[in-house]
């Protein structure tokens, strides 16, 4: 069986309606927390998230809107390799997410975070949060989905697929940021891989 996709005829076990929308929305409040925390530090990440900050950070556009945007053309994808349920679960994640980076900085301030703790705490929030999203049969869209299907197809673990976009991602970066700050950005996003490559394991975990 597909990683995510859903069984003909599912198991006793498998994630009733209500499990699917509580794990959307933990994993969509985590996403939303860690882009709280990158916008401030003046950070970067990896896959589409982090090219709705460049083009954000190069043209003052707000991320929000410039992310759901920029992921609607990986949803065919989706559609076409887990159908219907998924792209609706990931839409809904992608959307969710979106209004919550915009909402939560009206609710959230710091006067004091390091970048190497702002790094850390980055890539805890992502990765907690794409987990729950990848077992909830949903996405953030983009290159997550991508590295879903490579995942499925390959056995090569969406993690590794991310964390090689990401490492593209961050050298287009340091052509339009400071160093440093992009430096620290990758710290966390290897934390952020690191742990959906470790924790997100087919054979570990199924439904």
């Amino acid at each position: 069986m597909p990683e995510i996709s859903p069984p003909t005829a599912p198991p006793q076990n498998a994630h009733s309606a209500l499990d699917d929308a509580q794990g959307i929305a933990y994993g969509s409040l985590m996403a939303a927390l860690s882009i709280v925390v990158l916008t401030h530090l003046g950070f970067v990440t990896g896959q589409t998230a982090g090219i709705a900050l460049l083009i954000s950070y190069t043209t003052g556009w707000d991320w929000a809107p410039v992310f759901f945007v920029v992921n609607l053309p990986f949803y065919w994808v989706g559609w076409k390799r887990f159908g219907p349920l998924f792209v609706a679960k990931s839409l809904f994640a992608v959307t969710l997410t979106s209004a919550l980076a915009a909402v939560l900085p009206h609710y959230i301030a710091f006067s004091t975070l390091s970048p190497a703790l702002g790094a850390i705490l980055i890539g805890a929030l992502t990765g907690a949060g794409l987990i729950a999203l990848f077992r909830h049969g949903a996405s953030l869209g983009g290159i997550g989905i991508v590295g879903l299907y490579i995942q499925d197809a390959t056995g090569f673990r969406a993690g590794w697929v991310q964390m090689l976009v990401d490492a593209a991602i961050f050298g287009a970066a340091l052509f339009l940021l400071d160093p440093v700050a992009v430096g620290w950005s990758f710290l966390g996003a290897v934390v952020a891989n690191l742990t959906i490559a470790i924790n997100h394991r087919r054979d570990r975990y199924i439904v």
